[in-house]
């Protein structure tokens, strides 16, 4: 696959963020970073066709099975509407439920893995959804809000992430696009991709608060353009503090 290096950069990427970041506490709840690109994009004329949030925490407060059984049945009584499924091992505990509703599809996992006498367990909440009405913010705010209130305790650690289109044929080079967002970001370029038809960048913006480090400095926002060829739509995705949808 042709962008292979730059997915499984990207799951580096992600995979150290856990560890570094899974016990910081990353936005107010009032302010969630995802209408922050939101805003920007809609400022900016870009289309979004594409979003998602990526919470999750290690529980520190659950070390034994009964606590992780109590906290997991508690949720079920919070949503029973959800699909609910399990499946245990000698090395791992899964409990996983579902909710699709209209454009958007909501999930919880509960991962437990035994540490001599104790266990250690994640919690992962996520949720993605198509399209994006102005009209709609305020109760995608409140519904996140309330499942990171609902599904979390102090810790965690969020991701979010938009895909769009550029609403009409660019005038720039992808490289004068990428610096004209970086103005709009209020941000700094830290490191970078530049293909013919595909470019990205790492940098660092004032906007937002969870950073993590790259080359020695901090970085927290991830952006990539790319040209789909001639009459083909040019596609942005952007993501704080790293992409999490595939581009």
């Amino acid at each position: 696959m042709k962008y292979l290096k730059i997915i499984l950069a990207i799951v580096s990427i992600f995979s150290f963020v856990v560890l570094n970041f899974g016990n910081k506490t990353t936005v107010a709840k009032n302010e969630l970073e995802l209408m922050k690109l939101s805003s920007i994009l809609q400022d900016e004329d870009i289309l979004i066709i594409e979003w998602s949030l990526h919470a999750r925490e290690i529980m520190e407060n659950l070390q034994s099975v009964d606590e992780v059984k109590k906290y997991t049945d508690n949720l079920k009584k919070q949503y029973p509407n959800w699909i609910w499924t399990s499946n245990d091992s000698e090395k791992i505990s899964e409990t996983v439920a579902v909710l699709n509703k209209d454009s958007q599809t909501e999930t919880i996992k509960i991962l437990s893995t035994p540490t001599k006498n104790k266990v250690q367990t994640y919690v992962i909440y996520e949720v993605k959804g198509n399209g994006w009405k102005a009209e709609s913010e305020k109760e995608i705010q409140s519904l996140l809000n309330g499942r990171i209130s609902d599904i979390f305790h102090e810790n965690t650690t969020i991701f979010s992430c938009l895909k769009g289109e550029f609403n009409d044929k660019i005038d720039k080079t992808l490289p004068d696009e990428i610096n004209h967002l970086l103005t709009a970001f209020n941000a700094k370029k830290i490191e970078g991709l530049h293909e013919e038809n595909f470019i990205s960048a790492s940098v660092y913006s004032t906007l937002f608060d969870n950073t993590l480090q790259t080359k020695g400095k901090d970085m927290n926002l991830q952006i990539g353009i790319r040209n789909h060829g001639l009459g083909g739509k040019t596609t942005l995705v952007v993501g704080t503090p790293i992409i999490t949808i595939e581009y």
